[in-house]
C-alpha cells in the first residue's frame, strides 16, 4: 500500500548525480530498491485504481519498461552521466506505443515534482497524423479551447516547437498556430512539499489529473484517428 514517497529516495537521487557511475549505482542498488522503486510500484498500483473513474482503459502497470522508467540513460548519449536525475511515472490509454499515447505523466527529482497530460513529443509518423487531423477547423478549435481553459486554471503549455507552417495547412483562422507544434500536453511543476511523502500526495495528482482530462481526452480521440487512418 502506498503511504508516500520517501525523503532517503530524493537524497539518493542527490547522491546519484554526484556519483553518476554504474559502480557507484550498483553499490547502492539495495537502496534504491527500497526508496525508490517500491513506492513507485506502489504508486503505481493505487493511483491506477484512481485514474479508472476518470478513463476505464488506463495502463497503470508497475513495471519497468511500461508504468515506470529506467534508472539508466540511453548509453549512446550518454557515456560520462548514465544514471538520469529524475525518476519518471506514467500511465497511458490505447494500444499504442506508451510514449505516442495519451497518457498522465509525473517525474520527481530531489528539489521538484512535474506533472503533465497528452503527449510530450511526436515522432514523425504521428506528427504527420496530427497534422491532418487537425485539418478540421472543428477539431482545431475544440484544441484552442482546451489549452485556453487550461491556462486559465493556472497549467502551463509548451511553446510551438516549428516557426514554418507545412505547405498543405489551412492557414484560414486564429487557430493554425496549433500546426507549429511538435507536442501536445499541459504541465504544472511544483517543489517538493510535505504531501509528497504521505498519501496526499495522490489526491493532489489525481486532482492535477482530473484538471487536464479535457486534454487527456482529446489526444485520446487523436490517437484512434491515428489508428484508423492507419
Amino acid at each position: 500500500m502506498f503511504s508516500g514517497f520517501y525523503k532517503e529516495g530524493l537524497l539518493l537521487l542527490d547522491e546519484f548525480q554526484k556519483n553518476n557511475t554504474k559502480e557507484y549505482f550498483e553499490a547502492n542498488r539495495d537502496r534504491y530498491n527500497h526508496y525508490i522503486l517500491e513506492p513507485n510500484r506502489a504508486f503505481v498500483e493505487e493511483m491506477g485504481e484512481h485514474l479508472q473513474i476518470l478513463h476505464s482503459n488506463i495502463h497503470a502497470e508497475p513495471k519497468i519498461n511500461r508504468s515506470l522508467f529506467k534508472i539508466f540513460r540511453d548509453s549512446r548519449f550518454h557515456l560520462n552521466e548514465p544514471l538520469k536525475s529524475k525518476i519518471g511515472i506514467i500511465f497511458w490509454a490505447g494500444s499504442g506505443h506508451r510514449m505516442q499515447s495519451s497518457s498522465f505523466y509525473l517525474h520527481y527529482e530531489p528539489s521538484s515534482i512535474f506533472w503533465a497530460a497528452g503527449i510530450r513529443n511526436f515522432k514523425p509518423p504521428l506528427l504527420k497524423v496530427y497534422r491532418e487531423y487537425i485539418q478540421d477547423i472543428r477539431v482545431r478549435e475544440d484544441l484552442h479551447n482546451i489549452l485556453e481553459e487550461l491556462k486559465i486554471k493556472g497549467y502551463n503549455i509548451p511553446k510551438p516547437h516549428f516557426k514554418r507552417y507545412p505547405k498543405d495547412m489551412n492557414e484560414d483562422d486564429e487557430f493554425s498556430y496549433l500546426y507549429l507544434y511538435r507536442a501536445i500536453y499541459a504541465f504544472k511543476e511544483s517543489k517538493i512539499k510535505k504531501s509528497f511523502f504521505n498519501k496526499r500526495i495522490l489526491s493532489l495528482s489525481f486532482k492535477y489529473y482530473q484538471d487536464m482530462l479535457p486534454l487527456f481526452e482529446w489526444v485520446y480521440q487523436f490517437t484512434l484517428y491515428r489508428s484508423k487512418s492507419i
